[in-house]
């Protein structure tokens, strides 16, 4: 699922970035080299403006939508990965025995006091 998501999600980013290309700037921009000279043609003067800003929106929106998305699904395998990881770790240790370390004495304490100087 996650994967199926995030092909959509670059497929969605490709054509965010096609729709905003294509729009015309200032200057004429790479939409009248793709072509969008003919779409004012087709839809008016301000028409494909509206079809292009209308697309950018849409776009702008499920990337976003996704994004936020995906990062949840990923914040939850995170989760996930680690509660399988502690329920290994507790399995692991009630199955192996308590090992004891070698048993150290307390040092002694020296009987009389030692002379100051």
């Amino acid at each position: 699922m996650y994967t199926f998501l995030s092909v959509i999600h670059i497929l969605i980013c490709l054509f965010l970035v096609l729709v905003i290309l294509l729009q015309q700037g200032r200057g004429g921009g790479l939409g009248m080299s793709f072509g969008g000279g003919q779409a004012q043609q087709v839809f008016g003067g301000q028409g494909a403006g509206n079809v292009l800003t209308r697309a950018t929106g849409v776009a702008a929106t499920l990337f976003m939508l996704m994004s936020v998305g995906l990062a949840y699904l990923s914040s939850s395998k995170d989760k996930d990965l680690q509660e399988q990881l502690k329920k290994q770790q507790a399995a692991q240790q009630q199955s192996k025995p308590a090992e004891k370390g070698p048993v150290v004495a307390p040092a002694p304490t020296p009987s009389g006091s030692a002379p100051s100087k």
